[in-house]
């Protein structure tokens, strides 16, 4: 066999297994990035249904002042934590990659939640408050709102399991080291929150009432 066969042979032979590499390669990097906008869009979602409670929130603050001598504390404690809630600022559209960041953000919201939580407990002494119109319907949409926050973030849970353990395995590992994709942090589940929350909204009772999300 002439050695220009040879060379010529293992040139091939060098050509195809850089093509089979360069083809792995470009697979998971194609897959990662796909599974992180996958991550990013579920945390956009997460942030549209926190935001629409934030919204609610004034509203149902005016609604119950006006009830004659409720407890201002409480309302003081809601106005305060949607105001904590404000100061955590992260990118709407970018999923955080730092675990401490997201805790802050956990931490806010959750905080959020257990006031929410107290106003509704009071609530339940004001029957002519309970009896209003606009107080049922904002009941009703805070409670609607609370249930999807948990649908939301049990969604990006997910998407983040599925990025992280792309980025862990072969060949997956190596493409995120080559071009840098970092692990993505979760939401933590709170001590208690082994099933769905819920707001309770039923008005001939005086159970207390509870959200987290």
């Amino acid at each position: 066999m002439k050695k220009s066969t040879i060379v010529l042979g293992c040139l091939g032979i060098a050509i195809l297994v850089l093509l089979v590499l360069g083809g792995m390669i470009g697979g998971s990097y194609n897959s990662m990035v796909s599974l992180s906008q996958g991550v990013d869009s579920q945390w956009a979602q997460v942030q549209n249904v926190y935001q629409r409670r934030a919204d609610l929130i004034p509203n149902l603050v005016n609604t119950v002042a006006g009830a004659a001598n409720f407890e201002k504390s409480t309302l003081t404690a809601v106005t305060d934590a949607r105001a904590s809630v404000g100061q955590v600022k992260i990118d709407p559209s970018k999923a955080p990659t730092d675990p401490a960041q997201l805790a802050a953000f956990q931490k806010a919201q959750d905080g959020l939640s257990s006031a929410l939580s107290r106003l509704l407990v009071v609530s339940e002494n004001y029957p002519t408050l309970k009896a209003t119109a606009n107080f049922r319907d904002l009941q009703a949409q805070l409670e609607g709102t609370e249930n999807r926050i948990t649908v939301e973030r049990q969604n990006f849970n997910a998407a983040v399991q599925s990025y992280d353990t792309a980025i862990k395995q072969f060949p997956g590992v190596l493409v995120a080291g080559m071009f840098g994709f970092q692990p993505k942090p979760y939401f933590e589940a709170q001590a208690g929150a082994e099933t769905a929350p819920k707001v309770n909204f039923n008005f001939g009772s005086t159970a207390p009432a509870s959200t987290a999300p």
